[in-house]
């Protein structure tokens, strides 16, 4: 569908590539067994994740900082469940989690063997919001580094997806043509809309098979990929 014109294939990581639920319920039940017994791992996660999902849509908007969105995710979850937590406590749990998070190193099914794949016939990217320090270490310890030409994360580029700035910096360091690009995630407004605003192609990963618009090219497998690239 797209191959006669793509030449590189940029991939967002958490949530498309690196599993970002499985690997974070990982990095908290590690916490909470060595420091926390009483709080169940699985009935906070079920808290947190849409709570850290509107903090990052927050973060990506520039409508709080890096620190707020490390001390919110926690703090309004921890107020969800009724439990008392003071702030000294979460500022050392958000830095356990960080430090945590990346040990852990399950990719989505079907990654590894789509990078495989798609290697052999494209130049391979990432373009993350992430926090810079963990996404290299998250690339590097669930080894897929090798896979990549460049990384392009919002904190050497100044602005996050979907600001086209991004998405221009991604290109130039990748030096490569928006026409001959596409945008590869599972976010619609950072990785596809953004993405197709700016001028690159889009396929949205779509594991959870949400309605999505007519035009969106979306893919519920990584595997689907090999039909479209």
């Amino acid at each position: 569908m797209f191959q006669d014109k793509i030449t590189d294939v940029f991939f967002d990581l958490d949530h498309t590539l690196w599993d970002f639920d499985k690997n974070s319920e990982l990095a908290f039940d590690k916490i909470f067994k060595e420091q926390y017994p009483k709080i169940e791992t699985k009935s906070f996660v079920e808290v947190y994740a849409p709570i850290n999902q509107a903090c990052w849509k927050l973060y990506q908007f520039d409508k709080i900082t890096h620190e707020e969105l490390r001390y919110k995710r926690l703090k309004d979850s921890f107020d969800s469940l009724n439990y008392s937590i003071s702030d000294a406590e979460i500022d050392q749990m958000s830095k356990d989690y960080i430090a945590y998070l990346p040990e852990n190193n399950i990719l989505f099914d079907g990654a590894k063997e789509v990078l495989e794949y798609l290697k052999s016939k494209y130049k391979l990217h990432v373009i993350t919001n992430g926090f810079a320090e963990v996404q290299y270490k998250k690339i590097n310890n669930s080894g897929i580094s090798d896979y990549f030409a460049t990384i392009t994360n919002s904190e050497m580029a100044g602005v996050k997806k979907p600001n086209p700035k991004i998405y221009q910096h991604a290109l130039d360091l990748a030096k490569a043509q928006k026409h001959n690009a596409i945008m590869i995630g599972d976010c619609i407004d950072a990785d596809v809309k953004g993405a197709l605003d700016f001028g690159i192609s889009a396929i949205f990963f779509n594991p959870d098979k949400k309605e999505v618009p007519l035009a969106v090219t979306s893919v519920a497998h990584l595997s689907e990929l090999k039909n479209l690239l």
